[in-house]
């Protein structure tokens, strides 16, 4: 079923995208600005409860409806039920615009549009970016892109599945992800690029505790697939440089899941990634070892990640023939 449902979400994102103003998209900030007025009082108690309340009640939902659709309707009504939660929570199709305006743009000799482009996707200002690092920060930000939107909810809802919870992994990964990103935004700030949630929303309040809860359980929750992904990454390509890259370089990034899907990733096709340029306030400055970045990079990357990709399907399609065999 994981199998089946998988394949079936990624082949029908890509010849029908989600779109940014989805109703699901919207519900989901209602929710989200619901339970922070509701529930979040500013103490960490209150906190860690509208997190529960948040994550909590759409992973209920979808498991219960799983596990009803299994056993009075069958699987068939239950692997449609897992194509229809994967399709709005996995693809690449809600970020990929954005890599590719950018690498056409830079094909084109157009830096001046490539930094507006990148502006844009991080909400951030890019001043006088030279080429390089335009092409460096692409690559970061697309294969971090690639894991949260793919990999990582592909990751979760594999596992989960086969203890017979069906799509709750796919669906509290991506609302983890989404919580912790949130309501990292100012009030007067929510606009979400990063998944097509474009949205302005003044209504997006949230406290201190609450934004520290959120970042803390995404942490923890995105532990295992980071290094699942990295590891996927170093198999499909070089796995000596994106293991060394893994041990001796994950540390060069702020955030340590992060840290360890670049680093194996600078290993696996040997380019130079890290640094501060968008954000030299941020501690780990220095860069893996790696050739300079440049466009011919951007097609191993896509390489990588399609690999990738295809490696975790056939373990997934393995692991559910076993499944069926025994």
């Amino acid at each position: 079923m994981s199998f089946f449902s998988i394949f079936l979400a990624l082949v029908i994102e890509q010849v029908r995208p989600l779109g940014s103003t989805h109703f699901l998209h919207q519900w989901l900030r209602r929710w989200a600005n619901w339970v922070a007025s509701h529930v979040d009082g500013g103490t960490r108690s209150q906190a860690w409860m509208a997190w529960g309340l948040l994550i909590g009640a759409p992973a209920f939902l979808a498991v219960l409806i799983h596990w009803c659709l299994t056993f009075f309707l069958g699987w068939f009504f239950a692997v449609a039920w897992n194509v229809a939660l994967l399709y709005v929570t996995l693809g690449f199709r809600q970020f990929s615009h954005h890599f590719t305006g950018i690498r056409d743009a830079l094909n084109d000799g157009d830096e001046h549009r490539a930094r507006e482009l990148l502006a844009n996707w991080q909400q951030i200002e890019i001043k006088d970016l030279p080429r390089n690092e335009i092409v460096r920060h692409v690559i970061e930000h697309s294969v971090l892109s690639a894991h949260r939107h793919v990999f990582g909810v592909f990751f979760c809802y594999a596992l989960l599945s086969i203890i017979g919870l069906g799509p709750v992994g796919a669906v509290v990964y991506r609302i983890a992800e989404f919580a912790k990103r949130y309501w990292s935004q100012p009030a007067a700030q929510s606009e979400m690029t990063a998944a097509g949630f474009a949205h302005q929303d003044a209504s997006n309040w949230s406290s201190d505790s609450l934004k520290l809860v959120a970042h803390e359980t995404w942490h923890a929750i995105d532990w295992l697939p980071a290094r699942a992904t990295a590891m996927g990454f170093a198999i499909m390509g070089s796995f000596e440089d994106a293991m060394d890259g893994w041990r001796n370089h994950a540390e060069k990034f702020p955030d340590d899941n992060d840290g360890v899907i670049l680093a194996a990733t600078a290993g696996a096709i040997n380019v130079q990634l890290g640094g501060a340029a968008l954000q030299p306030d941020l501690p780990g400055s220095s860069s893996t070892p790696g050739r300079t970045p440049e466009l011919a990079h951007f097609a191993q990357v896509v390489g990588l990640v399609w690999r990738t990709v295809v490696m975790w399907l056939v373990l997934v399609a393995l692991l559910s023939l076993a499944n069926l065999l025994g």
